[in-house]
């Protein structure tokens, strides 16, 4: 059995002792040594920096953004449990933007409509999620439902830029990959910023992979520039 399968399986199985053992499972997934001085120290010193620079204008927004959610329809947070640099699992936070019975509802729609199916078996996402509110479909296409995860970058669980982070059960459909585990997942990466609207789970996978083993200061403040446009356009889902 191989590392993604023990993981999986574990976790399915027992909770949080499961948590611990998938953690367990990926910390020899560790960084090389002979990385650079940007990757061992610069990456996390630019995340701290910019996200402090960036409060005073974010807090307001995502305080905003979370009364309009609870004038709609209630609790305006999400988290979900992502797993992390060596496996750990964390709480990824967001805006909520899915009806609050979200997660029961996907098998019911996704077993009445197989077209629907098809595309989460493909992307592991929904273009027109039915299940997304009016208000949240806004917040979703520009992204700005990512923003409480600035908070996740801040308290060492998340990068600024990176791999992003994947679900426990996307273990097995995403495959080895040494070089997602050895770094913090990131807010933004070269998926979210590179057509994500028409690229496969398993396309996606390669594309972090990619990133992972050419993580450069250049590079990642390429991608914040092109996350910035992203944002504007609302092209993301």
């Amino acid at each position: 059995m191989n590392r993604v399968e023990r993981g999986s399986v574990a976790v399915a199985g027992t909770g949080r002792l499961a948590e611990r053992e998938l953690g367990a499972t990926y910390l020899e997934a560790r960084p090389n040594p002979n990385r650079s001085f940007y990757q061992r120290v610069g990456k996390r010193f630019l995340d701290v920096v910019l996200v402090l620079l960036s409060l005073p204008v974010v807090l307001p927004l995502i305080g905003l953004f979370a009364l309009a959610l609870w004038m709609e329809s209630g609790r305006p947070f999400y988290s979900q449990k992502r797993v992390g640099q060596g496996g750990r699992i964390f709480n990824m936070l967001k805006l909520r933007t899915m009806v609050l019975d979200a997660d029961q509802l996907l098998d019911k729609y996704l077993a009445a409509d197989p077209a629907l199916r098809k595309e989460w078996d493909e992307t592991q996402k929904l273009k027109f999620d039915p299940r997304t509110t009016p208000i949240g479909r806004l917040l979703r296409a520009s992204s700005l439902d990512e923003l409480p995860q600035l908070l996740n970058v801040l308290a060492g669980q998340m990068s600024l830029v990176g791999a992003r982070p994947i679900m426990v059960s996307q273990l097995e459909i995403y495959g080895k990959s040494e070089g997602y585990f050895a770094l913090r997942p990131g807010l933004t990466g070269p998926w979210q910023v590179g057509g994500r609207n028409e690229t496969s789970f398993f396309r996606r996978a390669d594309i972090d992979k990619s990133y992972c083993w050419n993580v450069t200061l250049l590079g990642d403040l390429r991608i914040l520039v092109k996350t910035v446009s992203v944002v504007l356009r609302s092209t993301g889902y």
